[in-house]
C-alpha cells in the first residue's frame, strides 16, 4: 500500500484573478482534494507576497474547515518568529474547539528573518554539485543570504515585528506552546494562566524544515512528526532526513520517526500536455529568487514572451529541474523515487496552473494512479 498523500496549498493568485478569486479556488480544491482521497491539506503562511493569498493560515484554515468533513487541515508553516506562543495557541485551539481533532500544527523558523540571514552567511559551505542518488536528483544549493539580507527583507521586516522585539528561539517557543497547550500554566508563586481556547487543544504539532539544521534536530529530539522541503530547498533534503532520524527520541505518542517529504508537481493525461502546462512555472520562480515575492502564476501565453538569460536560468535550474511534470504513471513514478531515497511516511504535493481546471485534474489524476 502506498505511503499517504497529502497536499500544499499557496492559494496561488493567477494573472488575471484577485484575491478573492484565489480563495475561492482553494475552498473549491479543499472540497475536491477530501473526495480524490488526500490525507491532509496544508496550507502556508507567507507575506508580502503579491501572487500568494495564504498570509493567515488560521483563518483561511477555518474557511476550509466549513467546507469540509474530514480530510486533516493544518499550517505549513506557522511562521514562529511573526507571533507569540500564546496567539498561536489560541488561533489553533479556536479551531480546535469547532472542528475536534483535525487540525495540525505546522511551525517553522523562517520568520526569523534577521537572524537568519546571518546564520546563512555563516553557515555556507562550499557549493555542492548536481548529482543523483539512487535515481533522485540532488541539485546544487540556491542560497538564500542575500535576500534574507536585502534591503526589500529589511523594509519587510518593519511591518512584521514590534518595535524592539526579538524572537523567541525555536526551543523557547516551542516550550510555551507545549505549556498552554497543556495549560493551565503557574508560576512559582501559584499564579495561574490558561490559554482560552487553547489548552486542552487536539492539534498535533509538526515542524517543518529545509536543512538538517535546527528544525530537523529538533523535531527529532523533541519526537514531532517533520517535513522536509524538497519542493523549496531540492539540495538539502537528504541531509534534513538524516538529521531528524539521528536525532530523533522516542516518546509514548510516537515511538517512530514521522518524515514527510514535500514536491512540487504538475499532471496531466500525458507528458507533453503536462510540459506545455507547467511552462509559466519557471517565471513564477525566478520572481521569487530575484526576491520580489512570488507574482500572480503567469498563463502559458505569458510565459512564452519571458526573454530568459543564462544567469535567469541558472537562478531557477533547482526548482525547475526537480518540478515532478507529466503522465500520472509518470509522476507516480518519480514521487515513488522521492519516498524510497529519503524514507518518506508520506508525501506532500504542491501543484499551481494558470487555469484552475488543470490544477484540480492534476491533483485527481493523481490520486488515481497513486492509489491504483
Amino acid at each position: 500500500m502506498p505511503v499517504p498523500l497529502s497536499i500544499l496549498d499557496l492559494a496561488p493568485l493567477v494573472s488575471g484573478g484577485d484575491v478573492t478569486d484565489a480563495l475561492r479556488r482553494t475552498l473549491d480544491l479543499a472540497r475536491r482534494a477530501e473526495q480524490f482521497g488526500y490525507h491532509r491539506y496544508w496550507v502556508a503562511e507567507h507575506h508580502f507576497t503579491p501572487g500568494v493569498a495564504s498570509s493567515q493560515p488560521a483563518l483561511l484554515l477555518g474557511q476550509i474547515a466549513a467546507v469540509t468533513d474530514r480530510i486533516r487541515l493544518g499550517s505549513g508553516a506557522v511562521q514562529t518568529g511573526f507571533q507569540t506562543a500564546l496567539s498561536i495557541v489560541e488561533q489553533f485551539g479556536l479551531l480546535d474547539a469547532l472542528h475536534p481533532g483535525r487540525f495540525d500544527l505546522g511551525l517553522g523558523r523562517s520568520g526569523q528573518a534577521k537572524k537568519e540571514a546571518l546564520r546563512l552567511r555563516a553557515e555556507e559551505k562550499p557549493q555542492q554539485e548536481e548529482r543523483v542518488v539512487d535515481g533522485l536528483l540532488i541539485p546544487k544549493p540556491f542560497s538564500w543570504a542575500p535576500i534574507f539580507a536585502s534591503k526589500r527583507t529589511a523594509f519587510a521586516s518593519g511591518f512584521l515585528y514590534q518595535p524592539g522585539a526579538e524572537p523567541l528561539g525555536l526551543t523557547e517557543i516551542l516550550d510555551q506552546i507545549d505549556a498552554l497547550l497543556a495549560g493551565p500554566v503557574t508560576d512559582d508563586e501559584g499564579n495561574e494562566v490558561v490559554a482560552v481556547p487553547g489548552a486542552g487543544a487536539d492539534l498535533e504539532v509538526w515542524l517543518l524544515g529545509s536543512s538538517g539544521g535546527e528544525s530537523a534536530r529538533t523535531a527529532g529530539a523533541r519526537g514531532l512528526p517533520f517535513a522536509a522541503n524538497y519542493h523549496v530547498a531540492p539540495a538539502k533534503v537528504l541531509e534534513a532526513a538524516e538529521a531528524y532520524r539521528e536525532s530523533f527520541v522516542p516518546t509514548a505518542a510516537r515511538p517512530r520517526p514521522h518524515l514527510m517529504v514535500s514536491a512540487d508537481v504538475l499532471v496531466a493525461e500525458d507528458d507533453e500536455t503536462a510540459r506545455r502546462l507547467a511552462r509559466p512555472f519557471a517565471v513564477w520562480v525566478h520572481s521569487i529568487r530575484t526576491g520580489l515575492g512570488a507574482v500572480p502564476f503567469p498563463s502559458i501565453e505569458e510565459a512564452s514572451l519571458f526573454e530568459w538569460t543564462d544567469q535567469d536560468r541558472a537562478l531557477v535550474a533547482d526548482r525547475v529541474t526537480t518540478q515532478f511534470v507529466g503522465s500520472p504513471q509518470t509522476v507516480a513514478e518519480r514521487l515513488e523515487t522521492l519516498r524510497r531515497v529519503t524514507g518518506a511516511d508520506e508525501l506532500l504535493v504542491t501543484t499551481i496552473a494558470h487555469d484552475h481546471a488543470d490544477r484540480v485534474r492534476s491533483y485527481e489524476l493523481l490520486a488515481k494512479e497513486w492509489s491504483a
